[in-house]
């Protein structure tokens, strides 16, 4: 049964006073076929020379990791890769072993192991073709280890394409059952067994399973589905589990910094989920597709720093909410991102602070037609990634990344980035588009460049005549249904992200089952009568057709000798298509997007993948006075799965000879 004391947390509770613990030094001990490191905390016990965390003993608990598993699987980094040439977001699965085990540095202060494996030809095509150096490390008196890893990639070494990489924990399913990932996104969560077929009822995939028969009674009629918890990078920085056995313990992946994932703030990737499983996730291609998927070519040097990440443990006092380890993880993750770059990372190839450069300026935001003014970009993203075109971060998964926002005024501080040549790339909730500097921005060790005012000047043509949601990169804002009560996670129940909850793409048909979206300016309501989803609608026998959503409106007076410009922002793409036509639904298309997309949201209760946006040119021959219709057609339909969620959408009017 779930505790009571589980089910709130006061807020107040905000004073605490840990066990005190004898601060030792550090000590090493290196056996035969496995390396223990002890700072009188935790003992930390790693394979030898494979470099799989097989134990983790903490607070008088022998394994925070699942004893009845191998111990391949309880600790370890994996990988998933394919040779040259292929295409698609799978490959050969590959926990990576180490065939080397060195002491990189082993003091009272510290202990950093590596256990490494390099490549080379005379390998058969098993092997990714990469040196990987895991490394791992105790400090004295920390509550907890840090892990990172080099990736090497040399330049006369064949070619590969890398899936994924991540580091996971695989914890005791006897003892972990409480899971932390935000203060309104945690919860009781059910058994790995539930999810057998005894238990559970396989759904449209493989990750979703119905709770039939669970151990717990509690869960029963619910779906279990990792992609759940997922969370865009810039908001999983702490989560992991809590074992409410008193004293209480908790487990937690701190990730101190974004600089080493891929695809930018709003990339998304897996957390913690039923196992009880802890991910930190560097490179994937959930949310994105192949785009997010690396590929390398014969002769290109490669080298990458992943992490470090710090596993922290804490333990509270016999009696007291389990539920104040959360609050505690969350105060140790603000003290380790002020601490990075970490100072202690013995690699050369992990710049420490004065090996790295700063930069500063102020982002203004200039559209006549909302302000003459240019305008502050209020809670903007702005970063440096790798040169590319604008809009580019959004894909680029081999390099650093380094992201911050601006404030009410626009100025923005970015700190800590590592040497070398980037673009600058911002964009603005609020506006569409994307903004990137004209030059080129060399970051050199203890470099501080002020780059000053620069204006970023989103599309426009004309002023708006009408416009559809909210321009932020997400669908969120439209009409998200109820769930079918029989496909459910209680968690999101009367939960402002009601659109993780499994099977809404079904809801479709049920809500319009003779016909589709019709949305009328001026009388609708986006947040009622937007779907979230252009989804497809199911005949029988899996069988599915595409949808023609009508956006109906009035003009008073036509320019028939200009054009008038449709801005259609999309915030995901699944194996669509995106059709527009103008007052005719059988007329030949007067644009249309070919097949875009591989983000899989929908599926996976993303609200957003990649972003895209189109700017469709409407003469003004092809309108009327006074009443007009946009068709809006996605006809793919192989899948439930294939589908636009739409960010935001505008027409503009021509400009006016004084606006010229």
């Amino acid at each position: 049964m779930i505790p009571q004391n589980l089910l709130s947390l006061d807020p107040n509770n905000t004073t605490k006073i840990f066990k005190t613990m004898p601060l030792v030094g550090v000590q090493l001990h290196i056996q035969d076929t496995h390396v223990m490191i002890d700072n009188g905390i935790l003992q930390l016990t790693l394979s030898n020379p494979d470099g799989i965390v097989t134990g983790i003993r903490y607070n008088n608990i022998d394994n925070l990791l699942e004893v009845l598993n191998e111990e391949s699987n309880r600790g370890y980094w994996d990988l998933v890769w394919n040779s040259t040439g292929t295409t698609g977001t799978t490959g050969s699965f590959d926990v990576i072993k180490g065939t080397s085990f060195n002491v990189i540095v082993e003091t009272e202060d510290q202990v950093e192991v590596s256990f490494s494996r390099s490549w080379g030809s005379s390998q058969d095509s098993k092997l990714v073709p990469l040196n990987i150096d895991k490394r791992f490390i105790v400090l004295r008196g920390c509550s907890g280890f840090y892990s990172y890893a080099i990736y090497e990639h040399l330049k006369d070494w064949p070619g590969f394409t890398l899936a994924e990489t991540r580091l996971a924990f695989k914890l005791r399913k006897d003892k972990f059952h409480y899971m932390a990932m935000a203060d309104n996104r945690q919860r009781y969560l059910p058994l790995p067994d539930d999810r057998l077929p005894a238990r559970g009822q396989a759904l449209a995939y493989p990750e979703a399973v119905l709770l039939v028969n669970p151990v717990e009674p509690e869960f029963k009629g619910e779906v279990d589905d990792k992609y759940q918890y997922s969370c865009d990078n810039k908001d999983s920085q702490v989560h992991g589990w809590i074992c409410t056995d008193q004293p209480a313990v908790g487990f937690w992946m701190v990730t101190p910094s974004n600089e080493f994932r891929s695809g930018g703030p709003v990339k998304q990737n897996l957390t913690s989920h039923v196992g009880p499983t802890t991910l930190a996730v560097f490179l994937s291609a959930h949310y994105s597709g192949e785009d997010l998927v690396p590929k390398f070519n014969a002769g290109e040097a490669w080298k990458k720093v992943f992490g470090p990440v710090f596993i922290y443990l804490n333990s509270g006092m016999e009696g007291e909410d389990p539920l104040w380890l959360w609050e505690d993880a969350k105060q140790k993750m603000g003290i380790e991102v002020e601490s990075w770059p970490y100072t202690f990372p013995a690699s050369d190839d992990f710049p420490k602070s004065n090996q790295r450069g700063n930069l500063s300026g102020r982002l203004l935001v200039k559209d006549r037609y909302v302000s003459e003014e240019n305008i502050a970009a209020n809670g903007g993203y702005i970063g440096l990634a790798p040169p590319g075109n604008a809009g580019s971060w959004q894909r680029e998964c081999k390099d650093y990344q380094f992201w911050s926002n601006t404030d009410v005024n626009g100025y923005f501080v970015i700190n800590d980035v590592r040497p070398g040549d980037y673009n600058l790339y911002a964009w603005v909730p609020g506006f569409i588009g994307d903004f990137q500097s004209p030059h080129l921005i060399t970051i050199a060790p203890g470099s501080e460049i002020e780059v000053g005012d620069l204006i970023f000047e989103p599309p426009r043509n004309g002023p708006t005549l009408w416009e559809i949601g909210i321009p932020d990169r997400s669908a969120a804002e439209f009409y998200v249904p109820d769930p079918n009560p029989i496909y459910i996670n209680k968690l999101y129940l009367n939960h402002p992200d009601r659109f993780r909850q499994y099977g809404l793409w079904e809801r479709y048909a049920e809500l319009y089952p003779d016909g589709d979206v019709v949305y009328t300016v001026g009388t609708s309501d986006y947040k009622k009568d937007w779907f979230f989803a252009q989804v497809t609608r199911h005949i029988e026998n899996n069988k599915y057709e595409g949808s023609t959503w009508e956006i109906r409106f009035k003009l008073d007076n036509v320019d028939q000798s200009n054009s008038y410009i449709l801005r259609v922002a999309i915030a995901s793409a699944t194996f669509a298509e995106l059709q527009v036509r103008i007052n005719d639904p059988k007329a030949k298309a007067l644009f249309t997007s070919g097949l875009i997309g591989r983000d899989n949201s929908i599926a996976r209760h993303g609200i957003h993948g990649l972003y895209w946006v189109y700017n469709v040119d409407i003469p003004g021959k092809l309108l009327l006075q006074p009443d007009n219709t946009i068709f809006l057609t996605q006809p793919r339909n192989t899948s439930p799965f294939q589908g636009i969620m739409y960010d935001y959408i505008r027409l503009e009017a021509p400009p006016s000879s004084s606006d010229q």
